[in-house]
């Protein structure tokens, strides 16, 4: 036990300075023979410990992903396509610190911007308890991810412990190295078109064989979750993250004006064609914390941070053919069919052209020589036609009928609709593949394929035929044996309790997204409020204007959807409790929450008190009124004592959450 203990704490120190600081200690011939002197007594003793670097590796096929709620959320960044853009965020977030220093004596700092890279590979978020890896998972919906830690312990640079003993969550980037995606296809038949698709394919495979033979590698750049909050800055995030083993991407800049920002992009727009790893932009985020508190967020985005992406290079060829794809709303949309063209490795064949319009204004024909680009380095796009000479090439017609259903289409002003709702197959695959969808009803193992196969097979026409399926049905379908018929049937059967918001945005209402829908339920408490509201009361709706609320009456006054809504409501589907009333109880104070809270989960608490009005923050200062001191609530604590501000702890605590409650 002693020399196994000793060979694990020896490779672990090897595989740090490997992986993570590309400074090797030994050769690697060294290394195997530590490796298969632990293995061998391993196998020969019969015993594993449980951090042993043998277990790293994992060889199970799972059957399917499990979901993960991130214990902080994992947010996009907005994007900036030009310098221009860049200046104006600067700007804004200047005079939103102006504002917040000219109301407050506790001024803000002024403003550095740490520069990153911006990996091209697939988000990966870790957490660790008691120092030890517990959980990984992918990005999802940044609310909810995929676990994936079996796959991601093939990373040998992520580390199984960390110094750390806290529960956290750290996030960063899953890629493939460009060197070793060309030793892949060197070595293999079936080759890799991309590094990117080679990373997110070998995450999120089933197998763990898979991902380990694409020897990835993850760069880590975020604190998502700290249960102490120690870290102030994005150089503070760094540094922890150095300090506990996790490799960093070597290149950090910090600056403080928008010259020398722009001086850092050009520098990286040089770089990104020497490293070994795919990069499509920077990262700009704001350096201090309190002052990214103070800037916050917006629907969709920190306010603090935004990507900047480069350019794509251009690239000619010839449109073959132009085809039209019904989606889920019934827009009918054009797809150009290319003669092939390798860009950046990636063997192109498709483009996108957004509307007929498009077409015209592009002056693309059947024939044409056009010039595309990947935009953002990813979506082929069609910029232009290169010339005007039509000798050879074909118009490109208006299409009159849906080239699935053959009904006569309908136009507005830009777009084509095929109204056909009822019986028109890509409507129908595509509005049941987001009725299932994990934030709208949630059924699990209905993947767009899979409805595609019950629709064609069980001649499913209606969502509410969802809750009509038999096992003697799903027996029909390829693939379905006990276990996936017993799976898929409890998921079904579970998605009958639901929370009004993902009903609502299960339904597809023309722009009511997640977001949308859970303000039409905060606003209006019931189904049957959001259904009878008229136009004046939905515009009343926070970030609800004109067109959407003339997209929510027209599709509750549509015939055929209101008994399409009865038939689904009649088969067992009730909502979940709405959440309670807001009242103005603690309306004007500001509450910090910190440390560890036994039997009470951190959000709800903050929940709460934002219904009761309070203003939550992170940060404790000159402006704070409460703060809320769970065990290990450490610097915050102490600082709330050196400035006089009213503490809840221990029994005080207790009772202050236990009236929160009722």
């Amino acid at each position: 036990m002693e020399r196994m203990r000793e060979l694990i704490d020896k490779i672990k120190e090897l595989n740090y300075h490997y992986y993570t600081l590309d400074d090797p200690l030994v050769s690697d011939t060294e290394y195997d023979a530590l490796y298969y002197e632990l293995r061998d007594l391993e196998e020969s003793e019969g015993i594993i410990l449980e951090d042993s670097p043998t277990q790293v590796v994992g060889d199970k096929v799972l059957d399917k992903f499990v979901k993960h709620t991130h214990l902080g959320r994992l947010y996009s960044l907005d994007k900036a396509q030009s310098y221009e853009e860049i200046e104006a965020w600067i700007q804004r977030a200047n005079r939103l610190r102006d504002e917040y220093n000219n109301a407050n004596s506790d001024k803000l700092p002024e403003i550095e911007y740490v520069v990153e890279l911006k990996f091209d590979g697939l988000t990966i978020n870790l957490t660790y308890n008691n120092g030890k890896l517990i959980n990984a998972a992918t990005r999802g919906t940044g609310v909810i991810g995929e676990e994936i830690l079996p796959q991601v312990k093939t990373i040998k640079s992520i580390p199984t412990n960390i110094y750390y003993k806290g529960l956290i969550e750290v996030s960063g980037e899953g890629v493939m190295p460009l060197s070793r995606l060309k030793e892949y296809n060197e070595n293999n038949e079936e080759k890799l078109k991309n590094a990117r698709n080679a990373a997110a394919g070998a995450l999120r495979n089933l197998d763990p064989k898979v991902t380990r033979s694409r020897h990835l590698e993850c760069y880590l750049y975020n604190i998502t979750f700290m249960q102490e909050n120690i870290i102030d800055s994005q150089i503070d995030v760094f540094n922890f993250l150095k300090e506990n083993g996790f490799n960093t991407y070597p290149f950090l800049e910090k600056v403080k004006d928008f010259q020398s920002l722009i001086q850092v992009i050009e520098k990286i727009g040089t770089l990104r064609k020497e490293i070994d790893v795919l990069t499509d932009g920077v990262v700009i985020k704001i350096n201090d914390f309190r002052t990214r508190q103070v800037l916050g967020y917006t629907n969709k985005f920190p306010r603090w941070a935004i990507a900047y992406k480069f350019e794509a290079e251009k690239y000619t060829t010839i449109i073959k053919e132009v085809i039209w794809n019904v989606g889920r709303t019934g827009k009918v949309t054009p797809v150009a069919l290319l003669d092939p063209v390798d860009i950046d490795g990636v063997t192109v064949q498709r483009a996108t052209l957004n509307n007929y319009d498009d077409i015209l204004r592009k002056k693309v024909r059947l024939g044409s020589e056009v010039i595309i680009r990947r935009s953002n380095d990813v979506i082929p796009e069609i910029l232009t036609a290169i010339d005007e000479n039509l000798d050879g090439t074909t118009e490109i017609e208006k299409p009159v009928y849906c080239p699935y259903c053959h009904t006569k289409l309908i136009y507005d002003n830009v777009h084509i609709y095929c109204p056909n709702a009822i019986d028109c197959k890509p409507q129908m695959s595509a509005r049941l593949t987001h009725f299932a969808s994990r934030e709208a009803m949630n059924i699990e193992g209905l993947s767009e394929k899979t409805i595609e196969k019950m629709i064609e097979v069980l001649d499913i026409s209606e969502i509410d035929d969802l809750y009509d399926l038999t096992a003697e049905d799903l027996y029909k379908l390829e693939g379905f044996k006990d276990k996936r018929v017993n799976n898929t049937l409890e998921s079904i059967e579970k998605s009958k309790s639901v929370k009004l918001s993902s009903f609502i945005y299960a339904l597809g209402i023309p722009n009511v997204g997640v977001k949308t829908a859970q303000d039409l339920v905060e606003y209006f408490k019931t189904l049957e409020n959001i259904k009878n509201a008229s136009f004046e009361e939905l515009i009343k709706v926070n970030d609800i204007g004109d067109i959407t609320a003339k997209g929510i009456l027209d599709y509750f006054n549509d015939e055929h959807i209101e008994y399409a809504l009865r038939k689904l409501l009649d088969k067992g589907i009730i909502f979940e409790e709405v959440d309670e009333e807001k009242s103005d109880e603690l309306e004007g104070l500001t509450i910090v929450v910190t440390g560890t809270i036994e039997g009470y989960n951190r959000k709800e608490i903050q929940d709460r008190l934002k219904n009761m009005g309070a203003k939550v923050t992170s940060q404790v200062s000159n402006s704070t009124d409460i703060v809320l001191a769970g065990k290990s609530a450490g610097s915050k604590l102490t600082k709330a004592r050196e400035l006089n501000i009213k503490v809840y702890e221990n029994q005080e605590l207790n009772e202050f959450l236990e009236r929160l409650r009722k």
